[in-house]
């Protein structure tokens, strides 16, 4: 059937089954269902509806045939925004609450995977979709727990072990000659538990030179000893693409390779110790069928250790104490016309923390408090960073519950923002960490079991934001000292610098409703108004590409015989732009053994940008079969 029929009748099966209904969205776990457990930003895993923070807990494990990658999960948060360069997967920068991509700390069972040469490859995760369980995503300061990097959030993708041995096998194809291949086998033994898992995905691509090709695979086990669950993991990805115009008006290539492996080992029932190493490297080509005219290529490694305990206190209170290290270090190079040259240079950095929370839960749960400190110490001189969080909940009545937080993060800058130097930005070695004091006031309001509304005002100040600044033509007094060469300004440069004046304001809400059994209703909204005085005529280069007003609504309603339906709309406009709409639909099979997939992509044909310049895919199919065998 050729492209436009097949897409024409899945329109028209999708519109007559929209008929009877509205809009939608999921949130609280139906009566009978596990409670959804909160790790982020408290001392230990706590029920969702007793977190003081505002976290979102997006489930992967049970939908999987209606995503194509972990991102697709995360656009249903609207304090989200996905800067993606594409379709696939691939490269895709993360904007919480209005903070730059940079200022998102991304983790993979609690282990950083943020980037140290780039901020641009946080969202590189090695681990393929199929081996994650769910992603949680604290919204707000989160450096007390987590450390450097979660100045705007955290978001982190979580792995869980298996409950029965499993196999699953999915093969699809689609639009711009896409095709995915998924493998998972999982297994159960006594005490011990395991699941591998690989993908790929690849498309010659919607226009010229963007094309690409994904691969993951994964390994993980779990064992328990006398001293407690032991949980191995190793995972890898190799991604090549074509990177045209995605850092300029060039027809650039760039493949990344890595691989990371961890271990976590309980040492009884209230100290867990965990060691992680990461490599991540970076080929860019500037153009693809000329190579030799200039390349770079990095190769930036990172390890992570930490040691945390927990001491019931009386009365309900819990204090946790933590130790970590960390490092990260890179090499880096330029091959222009033969010649290898340092691009980002060699270089190495260390650092070390200790942090302590105390949560009191009294036992009748109607509110909860918390406060929790850290100190982080950086090599080479530095300055520590302290700090501080509060945030505490109380429950006015069965169904409301309000709730506040407080705290400090902070973000280091990458080894691109400290040297990277090419004719048209410049780096700066001199970069001070940037920070942030934010707070939010919220409210969970559950009226019924079919409905749930969040609301949550939330306030950031940020201090010495680290962007890039330039003046377009002529030469400006106000650039900073960084932009000159051999003692003139450089006009029309990008040059990294430090920044202060920088705030947002903003409100979100969720609305979830389910007006059937088989139907889940769900609206999300986030407003956000951001004010910047320190410009002075410049221009900035990231600053104002968040959205201010950013909506998704879904709704998805079982049709019978386990075929689910989901219509999900996303509205969005970005800084001083023109709002666009994008709609998505996905048709499931989500039983049985045979289990057929459907996914509809921009079924409007929207023409849109997430980053300025990058051009996004227009309507697109993607359809397949998966088989699922359980013992």
């Amino acid at each position: 059937m050729p492209r436009s029929s097949c897409i024409q009748s899945c329109f028209l099966l999708f519109l007559a089954a929209c008929l009877p209904a509205c809009t939608q969205n999921a949130s609280a776990p139906a009566a009978g269902q596990p409670e959804t457990m909160v790790v982020l930003g408290s001392a230990t895993p706590v029920p969702l509806a007793e977190s003081p923070r505002a976290v979102e807990i997006l489930p992967l494990n049970k939908q999987s045939l209606a995503a194509e990658s972990p991102q697709d999960a995360l656009r249903q948060d609207s304090s989200v925004f996905l800067e993606e360069r594409g379709a696939g997967g691939g490269q895709a920068d993360i904007v919480l609450r209005g903070g730059s991509f940079e200022q998102t700390l991304v983790l993979l069972d609690g282990f950083r995977i943020n980037d140290a040469q780039t901020s641009h490859h946080n969202l590189d995760l090695p681990a393929p979709m199929e081996a994650m369980d769910s992603i949680q995503v604290l919204e707000g300061a989160g450096s007390t727990l987590h450390g450097v990097d979660a100045l705007s959030g955290v978001v982190d993708f979580l792995t869980a072990a298996p409950a029965r041995d499993s196999l699953f096998v999915r093969a699809g194809g689609g639009s711009f000659e896409s095709d995915e291949q998924t493998l998972l086998a999982a297994a159960t033994r006594g005490r011990w538990s395991g699941r591998i898992t690989a993908e790929r995905n690849f498309s010659t691509g919607f226009m010229a030179d963007r094309d690409y090709r994904n691969e993951d695979a994964s390994a993980e086990s779990w064992i328990g000893t006398k001293l407690g669950v032991t949980d191995l993991l190793f995972a890898a990805s190799d991604r090549a693409f074509g990177a045209n115009q995605f850092y300029g008006d060039y027809p650039s290539w760039e493949r990344t390779k890595g691989w990371f492996a961890s271990v976590r080992q309980e040492l009884g029932s209230h100290t867990v110790a965990a060691f992680g190493y990461r490599r991540h490297t970076d080929d860019f080509v500037l153009f693809r069928d000329e190579p030799a005219i200039y390349e770079n290529n990095h190769i930036d490694g990172s390890w992570q250790s930490s040691l945390r305990r927990t001491l019931n206190l009386p009365a309900g209170a819990l204090l946790l104490m933590g130790l970590e290290a960390d490092g990260d270090s890179i090499q880096s190079y330029n091959f222009s016309g033969g010649v290898r040259t340092f691009a980002l240079g060699v270089h190495a950095r260390n650092r070390g923390a200790g942090y302590v929370d105390l949560d009191w839960n009294p036992l009748q749960k109607r509110w909860n408090f918390s406060a929790g400190a850290r100190e982080e110490i950086f090599s080479g001189g530095a300055q520590a960073v302290f700090s501080p969080e509060l945030a505490g909940s109380l429950r006015i009545a069965d169904t409301l519950k309000l709730r506040a937080s407080g705290g400090y993060g902070f973000r280091i800058p990458t080894y691109t923002d400290l040297y990277y130097s090419d004719p048209a930005t410049l780096g700066n070695p001199n970069l001070k960490p940037e920070s942030a004091w934010s707070g939010d006031l919220g409210a969970d309001w559950t009226p019924s079991g079919r409905v749930v509304l969040s609301i949550t005002g939330f306030y950031s100040q940020q201090h010495d934001t680290i962007d890039y600044v330039r003046s377009a033509t002529v030469p400006n007094p106000n650039l900073p000292a960084s932009c000159a060469i051999d003692g003139k300004q450089a006009v029309n440069t990008w040059c990294a610098t430090n920044l202060n004046g920088l705030h947002f304001t903003g409100v979100e809400a969720t609305l979830t409703w389910m007006p059937a059994k088989s139907q889940t209703v769900r609206i999300a909204w986030t407003g956000l108004h951001g004010a910047q005085s320190a410009l002075h005529g410049l221009e900035s280069e990231y600053i104002f590409n968040y959205p201010v007003q950013n909506i998704h609504a879904a709704w998805s309603v079982g049709l019978g015989h386990d075929v689910v339906l989901t219509n999900a709309v996303e509205l969005v406009q970005r800084y001083q732009q023109t709002v666009y709409p994008v709609w998505n639909a996905t048709l499931t099979h989500d039983a049985g053994r045979l289990r057929p997939y459907l996914r509809l992509s921009n079924l409007g044909n929207t023409g849109y940008q997430e980053i300025s310049g990058v051009n996004m895919p227009g309507r697109s199919i993607v359809g397949g079969l998966a088989l699922q065998l359980e013992k």
